[in-house]
């Protein structure tokens, strides 16, 4: 593989633009539209996201005289590869020598960079049109410069591997030598740009680039949020509030004043409901180091005022939920006549799932350094979303934007909790409390579960009808759960349409008859974007309940599956969707990312004959299948497993397919599936927030437990769909986690007769 070793450096424009022109090196700063050719294939939603500033993001590339290329990379790195993937397109269509590019982290700024939240797995699918824009923008300028130097024509000149060849001679100039000519020449505009055809990349589709921070990170030179440090910074530990809308009602710090390093206590206002980023409020501790501030806030004597949610109880809730599972809710599709259906149905099926609520936990909890000084704010935090970051420290602190300045650095995990940006807050508002000094706050462990944007629980009713043949001819699901929208607005009490989007309204069955309905859930907790959204729950229903069709028909799970997919098609939901629900497509165009059932049939086939589906297995061992649409992409997985009579469960290998369009980055895609695989397990074994008196009952990782190494799968498969670079390409970070769970327990069944229904699993498998 070829390896470049890159430091995570943040360059605000101006500044980038400055320092170029000292050096007298090509600067493009590209704001393109795909050439006409492309555009319908790849429209996506990157010009709404980016809130109408800009039709796709600013892309900023540099050449000095040496022939070094600096590529700014404006998404946010957690181990997607995002910083990798999104250069590498640029230095494909550049011609560029990978080995002398250099990858430069831009600061938060939509208006210069375009949208810039690293979720919705959407920085490939986004941006790799633009990025090859701007990479085949920047070669024919340098080629354009060479051949006015040579006297001789353009379509003589070509450029290859970070230099510019005169065909006919064989004369050659590097990349650095036509820079300054090829800087006072003026951006082609796109009509006129030419892209690579596919079997001229050196890096797109090869999987043969690694990320550029890998040697940093295993050298333990990676520099992430909480390595963050600045002269005369101070550290804070805040006591916040158990309960959801909690606020102090009184607090005693006298034994805190008396921890050595203790410096000053500071009480942050609550924001109540719906408070979107805002911090929770409490009573910080500031002091000379972390110890001190952990030990201060220890000594601290808080009253609390818990509000409306402090008699939460997630078990009695989980009854509630059931309770509205099992009565008529709002109507969000409907197509033909279920009560009809039903009736003349010969067999009827139903079951419930339950997901409850789930921390993100990542190995990196919450945490920034700030510095409020002089009119000015400047942050150093491991953000998903640095232009938001820097838009709320605006509001917050009454500043400009162009006042305040976020620095991405490397985020430890993030699976959608660092999209949201109180913890920077908190640490700006200490630093102005303190006076402009820099202020450092870091989550501990039990703050992060605690305090979490969580994934929303889920309760999740399935009815069928089964007619003489064993054909399902009705379908019913009826999905509760609170939703994400309660902490922007007052809590509708309904999933959103994005929400409802996400594997119920878009169910691809060929069912005649299939209705689903939405009941109220009310929300007791934050709840916040995780690692595939309600893409969980509405998947483990749904492939769960497929397996148990085909048990109670007497079918292959494979063979149900296939057939309730139905002949390839292009299935639209929209046409049946009421209650005023909109079908979001995640954002994109439905014409350019449609719902291709004839993709759904080719990776569920693919997987099982990677898997070999239905070879014979020992005692106690089974097999599960599940597949599932989203973020655009097509996932199908199998998972093996293995229960002793004890009821132990071991993984011993799990297969996953993907079509997620143009594999642009193969090595990356192996990674995110991998890793899908260790979270879908952990999750459906251990994962679970349970409340109580309005409070998060786990602490730790004792209490939210993830797998070991000894408990991963040992053998993870990953098989990609083959596609053109004619087939845009969609969401990879996300899409493999939904179809885990179903598949894992469909395994279980098949390997002990026992369903579940009900995650984690815990010990429902024990004797």
């Amino acid at each position: 593989m070829i390896a470049v070793h890159a430091t995570i450096e943040n360059v605000s424009r101006r500044g980038f633009l400055k320092g170029l022109l000292a050096t007298s090196g090509l600067v493009v700063a590209a704001e393109f539209v795909p050439a006409r050719g492309a555009r319908a294939a790849y429209a996506t939603g990157a010009a709404k996201m980016a809130g109408g500033v800009v039709s796709d993001p600013h892309v900023f590339v540099s050449i000095d005289p040496s022939g070094l290329v600096t590529i700014i990379a404006h998404r946010a790195e957690m181990g997607t590869g995002s910083r990798t993937s999104l250069p590498m397109v640029v230095a494909d269509e550049l011609e560029a020598d990978w080995s002398r590019v250099r990858v430069v982290q831009s600061p938060g700024d939509e208006q210069k960079y375009g949208n810039q939240n690293t979720d919705g797995s959407r920085s490939l699918r986004h941006f790799i049109q633009p990025m090859r824009e701007c990479g085949a923008a920047m070669r024919h300028m340098l080629e354009t410069a060479a051949a006015q130097r040579w006297g001789v024509e353009i379509a003589e000149v070509r450029s290859q591997n970070h230099e510019v060849v005169h065909k006919p001679s064989g004369r050659k100039l590097g990349y650095g030598e036509v820079a300054v000519a090829a800087s006072a020449l003026p951006t082609p505009p796109a009509d006129q740009i030419k892209l690579k055809e596919q079997a001229a990349f050196r890096y797109l589709g090869k999987g043969n680039v690694q990320i550029v921070d890998l040697f940093d990170i295993t050298t333990g030179r990676a520099v992430y949020g909480i390595d963050a440090k600045l002269p005369g910074m101070k550290y804070a530990a805040i006591a916040r509030p158990g309960v959801l809308g909690g606020k102090v009602a009184s607090y005693d710090a006298t034994a805190t004043m008396k921890v050595p390093g203790v410096e000053k206590i500071v009480v942050i206002e609550a924001t109540p409901p719906p408070a979107k980023f805002q911090p929770l409020g409490g009573v910080a501790v500031v002091a000379r180091n972390t110890w001190a501030a952990i030990q201060g806030r220890d000594a601290l004597k808080v009253s609390w005022d818990d509000g409306p949610h402090g008699g939460y109880d997630s078990a009695a809730y989980k009854a509630q939920l059931e309770e509205t599972a099992r009565k008529p809710a709002k109507v969000v599709r409907n197509d033909g006549d279920a009560d009809q259906a039903f009736a003349s149905a010969a067999k009827t099926v139903s079951a419930e799932y339950y997901i409850p609520h789930l921390a993100h936990a990542s190995m990196e909890p919450p945490a920034a350094t700030v510095r409020v000084a002089d009119g000015k704010c400047e942050a150093w935090a491991p953000v998903q979303s640095p232009g938001n970051t820097r838009d709320e420290l605006a509001k917050k602190l009454d500043l400009k934007p162009e006042d305040v300045r976020v620095n991405v650095t490397l985020l430890g995990g993030g699976f959608g909790r660092k999209s949201k940006c109180d913890f920077v807050l908190e640490a700006a508002l200490l630093s102005r409390e303190m006076g402009g000094v820099p202020i450092k706050v870091v989550w501990t462990r039990e703050d992060d579960l605690h305090h979490d944007y969580l994934h929303t629980v889920s309760l999740e009713r399935i009815d069928a009808g089964i007619d003489p043949q064993g054909r399902v001819i009705a379908w019913w699901h009826r999905s509760v759960a609170p939703t994400i929208a309660a902490i922007f607005s007052p809590d509708p009490k309904h999933e959103s349409s994005g929400e409802l989007g996400m594997g119920l309204i878009d169910v691809p069955f060929d069912i005649p008859n299939l209705r689903c309905e939405n009941g109220e859930a009310e929300a007791h907790t934050r709840i916040g974007w995780f690692r595939s959204v309600s893409n969980i729950p509405h998947a483990f229903a749904v492939q769960s309940f497929v397996a148990e069709l085909a048990h109670a028909a007497g079918r292959d799970p494979k063979d149900m599956l296939i057939e309730l997919l139905g002949p390839p098609r292009i299935f639209d939901p929209r046409k049946s969707l009421q209650g005023g629900v909109e079908y979001t497509n995640m954002g994109d165009p439905f014409e350019t990312y449609p719902i291709d059932t004839g993709r759904l049939r080719r990776v569920v086939e693919l997987v099982a004959d990677k898997a070999e589906w239905g070879k014979k297995l020992p005692p106690r061992h089974g097999q599960g299948i599940a597949v599932h649409r989203s973020f655009l992409s097509y996932v199908a997985t199998v998972v093996e497993v293995a229960v002793d009579d004890k009821g132990r469960l071991t993984v011993p290998r799990v297969d996953t397919a993907i079509d997620c369009g143009f594999a642009a980055n193969p090595e990356r895609i192996y990674s995110q599936i991998e890793g899908a695989a260790v979270m879908g397990l952990s999750l459906a074994k251990y994962g679970e927030i349970s409340f109580k008196n309005g409070r998060v009952q786990q602490n730790n990782f004792d209490g939210f437990q993830v797998i070991r190494i000894d408990e991963s799968p040992p053998i993870t498969h990953v098989w990609i769909a083959p596609n053109g670079i004619d087939v845009p390409s969609s969401g990879v970070g996300e899409p493999g986690l939904p179809p885990f769970a179903p598949a894992l327990c469909n395994a279980i069944f098949a390997a002990t007769g026992k369903r579940i229904r009900h995650l984690p699993i815990g010990d429902q498998l024990a004797a």
